[in-house]
Parts: C-alpha cells; structure tokens; sequence
C-alpha cells in the first residue's frame, strides 16, 4: 500500500469518526426514550402486562450500491435508527415507556390513537443523501435533482385492532448543510474507493422541516392446508398520506409474504412506516426456532410536494419538475432467530422528474435485535 492510499485513508477515518460518535449518540438517545427502565417502573412494566412484548431497536442502510451497477444517483444513502417500545396500556403514563417518553407523550396526545386493542410507540433517527448522477462537475446541472441532504427525528404511534393497524409518524428535522451530507458522502466514499461527488456547494439551503405521516394497513391470511405444516402467505393493504414542507403525498399500495412461521406483524418492507416488526404483534412469545420468508411489494404515490425536487420553500434554490405519480416496486427476505432479525430488500423507482435519464435502484439492509 501506498503512502498515498495511507494518507487518504487516514483522512477517511478523521472525517467518519464523527458519524460513529453521533451512531452511539443516537442508539443512546434511543434506547433512553423508549427501552423500560430498570428500576422500579420496569417491575410495575412486567406486573401490568401477563404478556409484555419485548422492546427492539434496528439498525437500516439504505444505499444505490445494493442497487444497480455502477449507478450512484438519486436516493443515494440513508441511515436510520429505530427504537420500538412493549406493546403499551397507554402511552402517557404507561410504566412500560420511560419518565422522558411519556413527557413527550403528553403533549403529543393530538396524534395519538385511541380505541385500540394494542399500541406501541416508535422513535427513529434518520438521515437521507440525495445527489445527481453526474459526480465530477462543480458546477450547478440544471436539468438532474438537487444536492440534498435530510436529518430528522420521528416520534411514531401504532394502534392495532385484530388485522387492522393504524400508524401516525410526526417528523421533525432539517435540509441543507446542516444535515452534513457532504461530509458523510465523502468519508464514506474515501472508505470504499469511489470518486468524490464535487458539486456539494450546489446543495439545498438551510430549511427546518416537517412531516405528518399516516397510514391505515390490513392483514389478509392466505389459508391453505400445507399452512398447518408451517408454511404461511398472507397480503398486507395499505392506504395513507402525508403533509408537510419536507413532502405531501397520497398513497396505495400492498405487500405479499410467503415462507416459514411467517410474523403474525404488517409487513417487512424497511421503509414502510410500519415495516419491519415495528407495529404491535399479537403474542409476546420469542421463537428460538429460525423463521424465514420472502416478500414482494409495491407503492404508488401522488406527490404533491417534496423538497429534494421543488428545492427550498422560503429561499432560492436549484429544483427540477418533479412528476406527480411515483411509483416503487420492491422484493426481498428476512430471517430470524430467537431474538436478531435480518431483512434485506431491492427497490426499483419510477422516475421522479422529467429529466431523469436513469430509473433508480437502490437496497436496503436492516438488523434488529429485540432486548
């Protein structure tokens, strides 16, 4: 190795120690809001619930490397953390949630269901990079999406009821500099090897940002006899919306699983709301058995407004003509055994504006560990 190639990796990990450190800040921060204390109020947790679920925190990668080949654009790299709590008697003075959760709860009530036979409480920190496919100009490319990087913070709340669920998400955060997109774009590519993308100056400006998200789900069984030898398909409905400068959409669409013990949850798309065993299962029991299956998924989406396309809302910026109906089509699987799930997905885009030349591909890679 040369003293080139040391001393660009040596500066890779200057940049990337700072990603790491705000890693553990955020699972910290994560398991402090939504993981049981152990003291008193965890005892109270366990004597309320003859059934308590466990709390989980998972770890997401979404990049356009598990994607295409050689494709690097778009919907480029997305990291989030998410903590999902017992299944709750309520949300706000619930001994199963934390002093600190049920604090915020409290004036959160507006956004949380009610009449539910089980609820639960979901908090993610998430940040997403948004990059043109033309990497080594500087200069501003009129005709491809805008640099954009997102940091948001969600508080998220589910409510089932037998095979229905529903699911409110409020997401706060930034766009901008301030999400620091550029940084974690070019440590990361000094890590693997890839040429820098030089028009970061050109990026979106400071914006504080905001989203409501819901959605309503509906689990279908696919009864067959081979099922009692436990093999399992079933169809998951959804229907739902979202409002806020960060975007505003209508959307549809379903999921389709098949395979070994399959969840008795809505679904294992990863960028669902409610993917990925977030929302309230139905038995607390852990299987210590492995438990496998595939999935296959689709959305549409009319798009009324989305910030990484439409550029900054109060100031000037670069912005592209967005199309209005945007559609993704994903497949994947996800393994488990005893308390650590594995899911993996692939997720092909429609074009999201006029000028797009590519239709994105991009994976995602999740890890959960139930405590």
């Amino acid at each position: 190795m040369s003293m080139m190639q040391l001393t660009d990796i040596s500066h890779a990990n200057q940049h990337i120690l700072k990603q790491p450190r705000l890693l553990i800040l955020s699972v910290g921060f994560s398991l402090c809001l939504l993981l049981p204390d152990t003291t008193k109020a965890a005892t109270e947790c366990k004597g309320e619930l003859e059934d308590i679920t466990r709390p989980a925190i998972s770890l997401r990668v979404d990049n356009d490397l598990f994607g295409a080949s050689g494709q690097d654009q778009g919907y480029s790299n997305g990291l989030q953390i998410t903590a999902t709590s017992p299944n709750l008697l309520d949300y706000q003075n619930d001994p199963c949630l934390p002093e600190i959760a049920r604090n915020i709860n409290r004036y959160l009530s507006w956004l949380q269901p009610d009449d539910a036979e089980q609820s639960n409480m979901v908090f993610s920190l998430s940040q997403s990079l948004f990059t043109p496919a033309d990497r080594y100009t500087s200069a501003l490319i009129d005709d491809d999406r805008p640099y954009a990087a997102t940091l948001l913070a969600s508080i998220g709340y589910n409510a089932r009821s037998g095979n229905h669920l529903r699911s409110s998400h409020l997401k706060l955060g930034v766009v901008g500099p301030a999400a620091m997109g550029f940084q974690v774009q070019n440590a990361w590519h000094k890590i693997f090897g890839l040429d820098r993308f030089k028009g970061w100056d050109n990026q979106l400006h400071n914006e504080p940002v905001f989203q409501l998200v819901h959605e309503r789900m509906y689990r279908a069984d696919i009864e067959h006899d081979w099922q009692q030898r436990n093999w399992g398909q079933d169809i998951i409905l959804h229907w739902g919306g979202a409002a806020g400068n960060l975007a505003s959409y209508l959307n549809t669409g379903a999921e389709w699983r098949f395979g070994w013990r399959l969840p008795d949850d809505f679904g294992s798309t990863p960028i669902r709301p409610a993917g990925e065993n977030t929302a309230p299962p139905k038995s607390a029991r852990a299987q210590r058995e492995w438990r496998y299956h595939m999935f296959v998924t689709f959305d549409a989406r009319w798009v009324i407004n989305n910030i990484t396309l439409d550029g900054n809302t109060f100031k000037d910026s670069h912005s592209v003509k967005k199309r209005p109906f945007v559609g993704d089509v994903g497949y994947g699987f996800v393994v488990t055994k005893g308390l650590w799930k594995f899911a993996f997905a692939r997720y092909h885009r429609s074009r999201e504006f006029d000028a797009q030349k590519e239709t994105p591909v991009f994976g995602s890679v999740t890890v959960s560990k139930q405590f």
